[in-house]
């Protein structure tokens, strides 16, 4: 009996586990038996394996193989293993146990000439094998960019099995780590393309300092896409950490760029209005994959038309906007993304949508639930409603408004006095701040509380729209360079809930 061994990584979510690899060569019929849950792609491999394995100038072994990968109760998903089946079946065939093949986590799909392809989510899968202790890692080529964004680990990028043959044995090389250059380009689009639109645009500016959700209703051209766009260029770059997540979540979604990975500028994600439930909080069969919310992670997420969206996609946005994170259980276990993003809405007043108001045909029960597909609960959730009109002549010929530039630098103001207040309690923005700590440690005196105080009274808004309305008026003082908000402020912020905060 011989005996073969080599390790790769499962990524669960955005979390990886080691994975021993052995391989068993005994006496008995040929055949390949592989063990320890794989799913259809991984079973497929045994084909991969071999194919890559004798294109290379090996001989596949003539006797009983077997392939078992531990943890046994962990699922295995993916063509990920491949390079390490293909080491450990060398490995047990020419009963030859090499010190680096020890002390190497192994990451890659085979092609059948022996080519290594890249596969999804290596960056999680590097991160967890330093997490282990790990000193080497040997991946794609194609990955080897996104690869060396983990310090602290010797990351190699392969190009054939053949090659790797070599390393291995101690007398080839392999691709050594690269500097991969930021995907940090700029947006062409900018605030001052936007024609008009004061209340809008300050609206976008507040939501952008505080990171707030935000909800445009209005009829067709008046810049609503234009608006939700440009938001994330107001946003501040991404810190170190939150790029790592942040392209995590991409690698694992595989929409990272070969030549560019790392992604430092909050990115914007905007889903059709036919995306089912799967396609907005992620799904999938297996372990669930992640979904528009996760990869809005630390972004936007832009919906676009959204009373054309179903019901059961609207309400499953819920729990995210609550909790920052999105929890999906499906057969092979419990995915766990992070999904904090700031939520655009827009919306047209009713299904026709006419240039003139006047000229509407709708009935008021269709107008009604036109709208009515967004409950109360979620709207509630959003902190600024803004409803848009068109603009007359005079505005389209004045000059133009400011531009993202001359906004940014507002907004990276009032959020780095936000973050120097909340640091004590790590928080960051104001969005993010708990009612309690509002009421016990921030008190506002009762003066500049009473135009919220009688909306409650009133009930115009209820106790979670009373935390919101506090946190975009800590935004509003913020932005006017105020340590805390005055009367005015809570009035205006109270003018952004539904119905301008009257009844």
């Amino acid at each position: 009996m011989t005996l073969g061994q080599a390790f790769s990584v499962a990524v669960r979510g955005l979390d990886g586990q080691i994975v021993e690899i052995e391989a068993d060569i005994t006496s008995g019929l040929p055949g390949v038996h592989l063990v320890g849950l794989p799913d259809a792609a991984l079973q497929e491999s045994r084909d991969r394996v071999r194919a890559a394995i004798t294109n290379c100038g090996n001989t596949w072994p003539m006797a009983r193989l077997t392939l078992a990968l531990s943890p046994a109760t962990l699922p295995k998903m993916g063509s990920v293993y491949d390079l390490a089946l293909a080491l450990a079946v060398l490995s047990a065939h020419k009963k030859q146990r090499w010190p680096r093949l020890e002390n190497t986590v192994l990451l890659g799909e085979l092609a059948l000439d022996g080519r290594v392809r890249p596969v999804k989510g290596v960056l999680p899968a590097v991160v967890a094998a330093k997490r282990k202790g790990w000193r080497t890692v040997v991946v794609p080529v194609g990955n080897l960019a996104e690869a060396c964004l983990v310090d602290g680990i010797d990351v190699w990028g392969v190009r054939t099995l053949a090659q790797l043959q070599s390393w291995i044995a101690g007398r080839g090389h392999l691709e050594d780590r690269i500097c991969a250059a930021p995907s940090s380009e700029e947006s062409t689009a900018d605030l001052a393309d936007v024609v008009g639109q004061t209340q809008a645009r300050y609206a976008v500016e507040v939501a952008a300092a505080g990171a707030h959700h935000l909800m445009l209703t209005g009829p067709p051209g008046v810049g609503k896409t234009m608006l939700a766009q440009r938001l994330p260029g107001l946003l501040p770059p991404l810190s170190e950490s939150e790029a790592l997540e942040v392209t995590a979540i991409h690698s694992v979604a595989g929409l990272l760029s070969g030549s560019t990975p790392l992604i430092t500028r909050p990115p914007l994600v905007s889903p059709h209005h036919t995306s089912s439930v799967a396609a907005m909080v992620g799904g999938g069969s297996g372990l669930a994959r992640p979904g528009a919310v996760s990869c809005a992670h630390r972004g936007v997420l832009f919906l676009d038309e959204c009373a054309e969206i179903g019901v059961s996609v609207l309400e499953a946005l819920r729990t995210p906007l609550e909790e920052g994170e999105i929890r999906l259980a499906r057969r092979d276990g419990v995915a766990r993304y992070p999904a904090r993003f700031q939520l655009v809405l827009a919306a047209n007043p009713c299904p026709c949508a006419p240039a003139d108001p006047r000229d509407c045909t709708c009935p008021s029960s269709i107008k009604r639930r036109y709208l009515g597909k967004l409950s109360g609960p979620l709207i509630d959730r959003v902190d600024l409603h803004i409803e848009m009109h068109r603009e007359r002549a005079g505005a389209i010929i004045a000059q133009e408004g400011e531009s993202t530039a001359a906004v940014r630098e507002r907004v990276a103001a009032a959020r780095e006095a936000a973050a120097a207040r909340w640091k004590p309690h790590g928080i960051r923005t104001n969005a993010e701040v708990s009612g309690a700590l509002m009421r016990k440690h921030f008190r506002l005196p009762p003066t500049v509380m009473a135009p919220l105080h009688s909306a409650l009274d009133r009930n115009v808004v209820s106790i979670r729209g009373f935390d919101r309305t506090m946190r975009v008026a800590w935004t509003l003082a913020d932005l006017a360079g105020r340590t805390s908000p005055v009367r005015e402020d809570m009035a205006t912020a109270l003018s952004f809930r539904p119905n301008g905060g009257t009844r």
